[in-house]
This record gives C-alpha cells, sequence and structure tokens, in this order.
C-alpha cells in the first residue's frame, strides 16, 4: 500500500477539516500520514459559505487571496413576498472595521477542498485515497490504526495521535465509544445546484418568506448559477433519497411564487437536519474534529467553517506537546475551549433555523409580517452590525474560560484573554500581516522608545516573535487603555494574556506553566 507505517498525527477523513489540519501541521513542521475512503475531493459544492475568520486562517497558508478569486463575496439579501422584492439590506461591507474580510464569501466545499488540497501536493504531502479505518487500539504510548485500501490489503499504522475528520457518521467516533446525542427536525429538506434564467441579478441571496417556509437562492460562481434550499411540509411521505427531482421543482415555484425557468440542474439532494455533538472532544490520544464531533443547522453557513476552526485549534496544541515545548495537559483544552462553542452554536443556529423553517404558528407571522420590515431597520444600526457580524463570521469565539488564559491584569482593557486579537491598521496594513509565522507572539505597545525582547532562554524552549507597536489613539481606544501593556498572542491568534506588566517574569511565568506536567 505504500503508507509509512510510522508517524506522529494519523488523520482519518480528508474533507475541509481534516486538509485543514493536515495543513497547519506542515505549518508546524509535524508529520503525518492523511486516509479517506472516497475516491478523492469531493465532486459536489455542499457547503457554500466561508466565514471572516475561516479567511484569516486562509491568509496565513496564503490561501485568502487564491480564494477571493474563486469565490463571490455575498452582497446583499432581497427579502421577496408573493413573487416581489420586500426588503433589501446589504451585507457586502457589514464587518468593516471588523477584519481585514467584513463579508462572508461563497466558495463551495468542493473549490474549499481543492484549494487546501493543492497546498498538500505543493508541500510533498499527498492523502491515501480509497483506504478506510478497520479497527484502532491505543495505550500510553500511541495510537495503533488498522487500514484497508480498496483492493482488499491491509496495513498497519502507529502514530503518537489520531485525530477523526470522518463526517456524522464518524468509525472514530463509534470506535471510541463517544456518545452523538441531539435531534432531528421532521421536515424533510432539499437542496439543489441548478441554472436558473429569471429576472433577478446574481448579486444578491435571494429570500422568499412564506407562512409555511423559507426558500432561498444562493448566487453561486458562474454564469446563472444558483443554489436552491427549501423544504417540503410536514407529514410529507417520502424519505431521504426517494423524492425526484420533478417533486423538488414544483416545490419551489408553489413557495417561491416566482417565474422561472431552470435550465440545468448540476446536483440535487434530500436530507433530514440534525443536531448532535459529542460530549467529549478525545479519548486518550485520539481527537474528533469537524462534523464526527457536531453536527448543525445549515443556518448561518457554520459548519465547514468550524471543522477548520477545531483543526486549527488542535494543530498548534499538537505541535507544542510532539516538540516537547508543552505538556500533554494542554491538549485537554482543545476539549475545553470546542465544545462550549459547539454547544453555543448549535443553540444560535436551532434558534435561526426555526425562524427560517418553523412550522409554529408564531414562528409563521414573525416570518412574514414582524421580519421582513425589520431586517433593513435593524442592520442599519453599527451596534446591532457589530454584534451580528462577529456571530456569524466567528470573529467573536472567544476562550475566556479556558485554562489558558490568563486574566490577572486585564481588568481594564476592553479585550480579555481569551478573545480573538482584535483587527486594526499599522501604517495602511493589517496587524495580522505581523502575525502568520506559526509562534507564539509577544507585541509590546509603548507611547516611548521601550524596545522589549524576551530572555533567550525563554525565546529557546517555545518559538516567540517580538513585536513592538506604537500605542497609537486608535490602538488605545481598540484596546481601551492609554498606558504600555503587552499582549501575548497564542499560535492562533488568541490572547493568552493582557496586562500592564512589561517585565519578563510575565512572559516566562506563563510559558513555564503550560510547559509544567
Amino acid at each position: 500500500m505504500s503508507i509509512p507505517n510510522k508517524t506522529d498525527v494519523i488523520i482519518v477523513g480528508s474533507g475541509p477539516t481534516g486538509l485543514s489540519l493536515a495543513c497547519q501541521l506542515i505549518r508546524y513542521g509535524i508529520d503525518f500520514v492523511v486516509i479517506d475512503k472516497n475516491l478523492g475531493i469531493t465532486p459536489y459544492s455542499k457547503a457554500l459559505g466561508v466565514h471572516a475568520r475561516t479567511l484569516e486562517i486562509y491568509e496565513q497558508l496564503d490561501l485568502a487571496k487564491q480564494a477571493l478569486e474563486r469565490g463571490t463575496i455575498a452582497g446583499k439579501v432581497r427579502l421577496l413576498e408573493g413573487g416581489e422584492i420586500i426588503g433589501e439590506v446589504d451585507l457586502s461591507n457589514i464587518g468593516a472595521g471588523l477584519s481585514a474580510f467584513p463579508f462572508m464569501l461563497v466558495l463551495e466545499q468542493s473549490e474549499n477542498e481543492r484549494l487546501l488540497y493543492q497546498y498538500l501536493v505543493a508541500h510533498g504531502r499527498k492523502v491515501f485515497w480509497q483506504t478506510e479505518l478497520e479497527s484502532l487500539s491505543q495505550d500510553a504510548a500511541g495510537v495503533t490504526a488498522n487500514v484497508k485500501n480498496n483492493e482488499g490489503e491491509s496495513q498497519t499504522i502507529a502514530g503518537k495521535y489520531l485525530v477523526g475528520c470522518d463526517g456524522p457518521r464518524s468509525p472514530v467516533r463509534r470506535t471510541l465509544g463517544l456518545s452523538f446525542e441531539g435531534s432531528t427536525f421532521e421536515r424533510l429538506f432539499y437542496v439543489a445546484d441548478v441554472r436558473i434564467d429569471w429576472k433577478f441579478s446574481q448579486d444578491a441571496l435571494h429570500v422568499c418568506l412564506s407562512r409555511n417556509a423559507v426558500v432561498a437562492f444562493f448566487p453561486m460562481p458562474g454564469q446563472q448559477r444558483w443554489r436552491i434550499v427549501g423544504a417540503f411540509p410536514e407529514g410529507h411521505d417520502k424519505e431521504e433519497g426517494e423524492v425526484l427531482y420533478e417533486e423538488i421543482e414544483a416545490r419551489i415555484k408553489e413557495e417561491a411564487e416566482l417565474e422561472l425557468d431552470i435550465t440545468r440542474v448540476d446536483w440535487f439532494s434530500t436530507y433530514k437536519v440534525h443536531v448532535r455533538h459529542v460530549e467529549n472532544f478525545s479519548s486518550g490520544r485520539c481527537f474528533l474534529a469537524g462534523d464526527s464531533a457536531h453536527i448543525h443547522t445549515p443556518a448561518g453557513g457554520q459548519g465547514m467553517n468550524t471543522g477548520i476552526q477545531d483543526a486549527y485549534n488542535l494543530a498548534w496544541k499538537l505541535a507544542l506537546v510532539l516538540k516537547g515545548a508543552a505538556a500533554d495537559r494542554i491538549l485537554d483544552t482543545y476539549n475545553e475551549e470546542r465544545l462550549p462553542n459547539a454547544k453555543r452554536l448549535l443553540q444560535t443556529t436551532d434558534r435561526m433555523f426555526n425562524l427560517a423553517a418553523g412550522t409554529d404558528w408564531l414562528l409563521n407571522v414573525i416570518r412574514t409580517t414582524v421580519f421582513p420590515p425589520m431586517a433593513k431597520f435593524i442592520l442599519s444600526f453599527d451596534a446591532i452590525k457589530k454584534r451580528f457580524f462577529p456571530l456569524i463570521s466567528q470573529i467573536g469565539i472567544t476562550y475566556r474560560g479556558s485554562s489558558l488564559s490568563e486574566h490577572d491584569g486585564d481588568e481594564d482593557f476592553a479585550v480579555k484573554a481569551g478573545d480573538r486579537m482584535p483587527y486594526f491598521l499599522l501604517d495602511g496594513k493589517s496587524v495580522y500581516d505581523r502575525l502568520r509565522e506559526p509562534k507564539f507572539h509577544l507585541l509590546t505597545f509603548s507611547d516611548s522608545e521601550r524596545d522589549y525582547q524576551p530572555q533567550t532562554e525563554i525565546v529557546a524552549a517555545v518559538p516567540i516573535d517580538s513585536h513592538v507597536i506604537p500605542l497609537s489613539p486608535h490602538v488605545a481606544e481598540v484596546f481601551g487603555v492609554d498606558r504600555s501593556f503587552n499582549l501575548l498572542l497564542r499560535p492562533d491568534n488568541y490572547i493568552a494574556f493582557i496586562s500592564s506588566d512589561i517585565s519578563p517574569a510575565r512572559l516566562a511565568t506563563y510559558l513555564k506553566e503550560i510547559k509544567r506536567a
């Protein structure tokens, strides 16, 4: 089979989550093996939305520019009722000042996988396709995976850790005996990628509101290409896979009440919406990420982005442990940080999804009567934009409750330990341009000539880049203080600590703590 029989990290599954994890491990110089039972990257569009936080991650891989070239920025949202436009909201710059990517990018999952896979290949790595996990075992020293290819050949791979990125039916999760509790919406939903001849332009997402459902038309890259998402009514007697496309088209035209000609169908599917998550993202030396750990409603396009961030969170911790720069217990913070996020996300998407697809009479009234005139009015307020965009874009995810977030000294700051590094400009460029290296970053904000460098012995223990940044009025406004301070960023650009104490001792104490067994 020519698969290496020994590695640091075994990755099972090469969707967006598995590929993202592999790409991050390349950045950290960690060896890995990726297996996947499929023939190659998905040929289907599947997930569509790429949010700001994901684009910030892509930027560290030098993939953001390519993503923007291949995708389309989601501009406007038009609300329709009875075939007529009743409202319009411009989302193309809704996160201005909060991220270098103040929008949602429409880029289908297949293209995201292609981007990540090309990065993998460009760095001399590969995915072992048509290879699936048969069994795994683990002990205190490592994990053993028994795999089989499509020709029936079996092989054993020994790894120090294993990560299951193998989807909602995850064999890794089942083998580990981790529960996957949640619920299922009873209605049957449909999705179709088509070409449409109609009067509407591709500069907007079109949402058709009715008393029984919502039909959404998402513009996709390419001439007249659209994704249509909707639902059959409760009591529809067919199961997933039994519905003919003609039934879907009839449903679209009935609910949308639009004159349209669907000239080509590229792909369609029906599905039940499930909402589930594990109660622990790990078991021993094995971890779960992406859909193997949590699945959501499609509201807000959160699923693919969340899996990519799972991988981003886990990669640097695995790297530090494998390089001896951190104790094993830092890996416990993966579950500590990502599980609460998954729970919050499920609650949020549940509420959004119920508004769009719920059948309760009050929701029907809100959807068709209350929401349309309020949407433009609400989103016109900057304060609401600043709340809405961080929620949808995932830049608002925080790890303030994590044991890696040291709060001593952050009481007077507008941002706290555990928050994502705020976005702002330095000499006309994003501060994130200075933070691309896969290291800790010590930022000293000073209004004097003070230039602090960490002690040599500290740098030798954990890779750190140091930056001295002028404490301009704008920077002082962002952080809420007008005096010199230090900020330590984790390799994933979340704040480890922020304090007016700029002595080397503060940094040394923090780094020694994460290395303490």
